[in-house]
């Protein structure tokens, strides 16, 4: 996906070509400048993703470049080398600051640790907002643009309780890591869509997978392992999921362990299609890229900056409905999936 090669000089001599080869930094977009340095007049707008090889994040970037394309913008993007690469998050913000972005989109690794060098892009003037993952606090961006993940995990939650039509679950979830908060809320909410508690003795193996498929897989057979008769298995994201559905499979137990999950991406949705995964909450990273960028271009233009929390929303995906939960079905979740 990288436009690397498209680079005009200027803009590369702006962006500071050693950030670019360790960070991924690139630039691209349409407008009609010339790709001259800040101060120029010429709007430039940054995106910041956890890694640029998540099909999420892949989605996210399409939609910040139709966006900034449309607007008639410059867009840099950058990505961190892994998913929690907060220094290179840092380095990222730090180059664009440099190279005059009127705003900053940024999906942090590190909710946390990335606070500080967010706190210096504010104080230069640089509006920033936080797209699917929110700081902590949430306050130290101006706004943040993300699907509810609370929500999210919720859906799934009422799903699984539902589709479980009273018989007694044994429960594995396969989580993100630990103090993430994307993977606390959908966590979380799953708990609460399905009515009970933490810690509650229907959660019989828990497991840390990184939202990785193959880390997923090792997580599930760990969980078997522990308790063979698990019935409901959580999951963070789809991947997870059908790591999860590998090891099952190998145990011949794949057609009566419910799996749910979060996301909505192409491959995932494809997935709720052919049966794999009964349930998932679809999310949609290019609305949330899309209207980030509006916003910074507002922000140029008359100098309003976005704030607060704005729900780019969540929809729950399933061909085989519940009474009492409302979802759709895979036909219209693979129009509306990513990846």
């Amino acid at each position: 996906m990288s436009r690397t090669a498209r680079l005009p000089l200027s803009l590369l001599r702006a962006a500071a070509c050693t950030g670019i080869a360790a960070l991924a930094l690139t630039a691209c977009g349409s407008g009609s400048g010339s790709g001259s340095a800040a101060g120029s007049g010429e709007v430039k707008v940054g995106l910041i993703t956890k890694t640029d090889t998540n099909p999420f994040f892949v989605k996210m970037k399409e939609g910040a470049e139709k966006s900034a394309k449309a607007e008639g913008v410059k867009l840099m993007t950058a990505a961190g080398k892994f998913d929690g690469d907060n220094a290179g998050q840092v380095t990222a913000i730090e180059n664009m600051v440099a190279a005059g972005v009127k705003g900053i989109l940024i999906t942090p690794s590190d909710s946390k640790a990335i606070v500080p060098a967010i706190e210096k892009a504010k104080a230069k003037g640089v509006l920033v907002i936080a797209l699917d993952t929110p700081t902590e606090p949430e306050s130290a961006v101006d706004a943040l643009f993300a699907t509810d993940n609370l929500k999210a995990g919720e859906l799934i939650g009422e799903y699984a309780k539902a589709a479980m039509k009273g018989k007694t679950a044994k429960i594995a979830t396969l989580d993100l890591a630990p103090g993430v908060s994307v993977g606390v809320q959908r966590h979380n909410g799953f708990l609460k869509g399905f009515g009970i508690e933490e810690k509650d003795p229907a959660v019989v193996c828990s497991q840390d997978t990184g939202g990785d498929q193959a880390k997923g897989q090792t997580a599930m057979e760990n969980c078997l392992q522990k308790e063979p008769g698990i019935n409901v298995v959580y999951t963070i994201n789809e991947p997870a999921a059908l790591g999860a559905y590998t090891a099952l499979k190998a145990k011949g137990r794949e057609k009566d362990v419910l799996i749910v999950s979060v996301d909505g991406g192409c491959t995932g949705t494809q997935a709720v299609k052919d049966g794999k995964i009964a349930a998932t909450s679809q999310q949609y990273p290019l609305k949330m890229a899309a209207e980030g960028v509006k916003a910074v271009v507002t922000f140029a233009k008359d100098g309003k900056k976005a704030s607060g929390y704005t729900d780019t929303g969540v929809t729950l995906i399933s061909d085989k409905p519940q009474d009492g939960v409302t979802s759709k079905d895979t036909v219209y979740g693979l129009e509306n999936c990513w990846g």
